[in-house]
């Protein structure tokens, strides 16, 4: 088993020693201000820019996680909480955020990993949010969005 899957498993630790479920019990300010966790619970094919340490996806790792219950149910539960996160703050409501790289991850990650109906569920309600807020959030992060839904 791969580092990423005994992770998103539930079984293995991230590169500082934290189980998933530690990061799903931060609260919102140690979602918003820890840049080391997204990578860990979304992991996608290419090497993090901002975390070296973080885990690339391969597509033995994709395969394998298809096959793991638990760490199905872990993806969701992280992309459930995020959604949390997301619906409880307007920080990252702007034309531009950090954030928005992190729905681009997340839903890519879930698309390549759970399936297509988890990431669109996950892509309208973050489009919901924008909406009814008056859609601050650039025409380029929603077009990064939209690609990160639909291509490969």
């Amino acid at each position: 088993m791969s580092e990423i899957t005994s992770f998103l498993s539930g079984t293995g630790t991230d590169h500082r020693g934290r189980k998933l479920p530690d990061i799903l019990q931060f609260d919102d300010d140690e979602l918003e201000a820890t840049h080391d966790y997204i990578q860990w619970l979304f992991p996608i094919p290419e090497r993090s820019a901002f975390n070296f340490l973080a885990p690339v996806l391969t597509s033995g790792d994709i395969e394998e996680l298809r096959r793991n219950p638990d760490a199905l149910d872990n993806l969701r539960a992280a992309a459930e909480r995020m959604l949390e996160f997301y619906r409880r703050n307007d920080r990252w409501l702007g034309v531009t955020d950090h954030n928005h790289l992190r729905i681009s991850r997340i839903i890519r990650s879930l698309r390549l990993i759970v399936g297509h109906p988890e990431a669109r569920r996950f892509y309208d309600a973050i489009m919901k949010r924008v909406s009814s807020t008056g859609s601050p959030v650039s025409a380029n992060a929603l077009a990064f969005w939209r690609r990160a839904l639909t291509s490969a």
